[in-house]
């Protein structure tokens, strides 16, 4: 029993220490809440199909799901919105989607549920930046990307007011991007709040879930269904993993053995099946990758993709 509860403690701590690391090497996991009141009953039900032959704005529509917080068809809606008809993205349905990503997260349980706060963390960032550059949009910005001598209290306490606020030097990534570097707030060299690495930060752990999604609506012709735990590890290690120090890879890692079940995953989209299941987040995971591709570009474009 004494070794028992050693290794519980030493768990404990283990995760505590992950508060302070995920996406830069920062791992800020919050266990919030489970599904509530889902009816297994309620199936998939296709509205109307487009014309769209690219899986994005020409998507089905999906019925909403009584019961529960995640919302799979809000989360398709905002992706297809934040698309637009450039090949820019639109910052406030992109922070949308990630409003609604992050109650999926918190739906997974503690040990991915934590994560949601740092990216809530990062979402805040740019919309208190949008904010401040709608009510100061000929101010002088500091290397923190606010205001210099010219901080409004009153932004700093609506830092999750949603992004309907942005000014034009927010609507969206490529406006973003130019306007910071214009004003000299991207620092090549040294962490800052800017815009532009806080979305750095969102767009890895964007394609994070990308890949845990597009595996988790595989359906094999042949062998077995891989456990969510499992997929979900291989996508980490694919991906954000490749950012972070080997303590919290081998600790992200032993988090992910707490996933829930292949059939949580069908209760939490209002699905059946396997194959409701794939049809459902192939969907996602389309609309995702085209949001995705325009924001790697966009960063890329301007050699973002390694701010520290």
């Amino acid at each position: 029993m004494g070794v028992k509860s050693k290794a519980a403690a030493a768990i404990l701590v283990l995760l505590l220490f992950l508060g302070s690391l995920w996406l830069q090497g920062s791992l800020d996991y919050h266990w919030e809440s489970c599904l509530k009141g889902y009816n297994q009953v309620n199936k998939l039900h296709q509205l109307s199909n487009s014309s769209g032959t690219d899986g994005t704005a020409g998507s089905s529509v999906l019925e909403m799901c009584p019961g529960q917080t995640f919302q799979v068809s809000l989360l398709l809606s905002h992706l297809h919105a934040a698309l637009g008809d450039t090949s820019d993205v639109l910052l406030q349905p992109y922070l949308s989607s990630w409003d609604e990503l992050v109650k999926f997260m918190d739906a997974l349980g503690p040990m991915v549920g934590l994560i949601s706060k740092e990216i809530e963390t990062k979402t805040s960032i740019i919309r208190q930046l949008a904010l401040l550059a709608e009510e100061n949009p000929e101010a002088e910005l500091g290397p923190d990307g606010l205001p210099i001598n010219s901080v409004s209290t009153e932004a700093g306490k609506n830092n999750n007011m949603k992004s309907s606020q942005h000014s034009s030097a927010y609507h969206s990534v490529q406006s973003m991007i130019l306007v910071e570097l214009n004003r000299g707030v991207v620092d090549f060299h040294h962490q800052t709040d800017s815009g532009c690495r806080t979305l750095l930060r969102l767009h890895r752990a964007l394609l994070w879930l990308k890949l845990f999604l597009e595996k988790l609506a595989e359906t094999p012709v042949t062998g077995r269904l891989r456990s969510p735990s499992e997929l979900c590890r291989e996508s980490y290690q694919q991906t954000l993993a490749n950012h972070h120090t080997w303590f919290v890879r081998r600790a992200a890692e032993l988090a992910f053995i707490a996933l829930p079940e292949r059939g949580y995953f069908f209760r939490l989209v209002c699905v059946q099946n396997q194959q409701e299941l794939s049809t459902v987040l192939t969907k996602v995971v389309r609309a995702i990758g085209e949001v995705y591709e325009r924001t790697q570009r966009a960063l890329e474009d301007n050699n973002m993709l390694d701010l520290p």
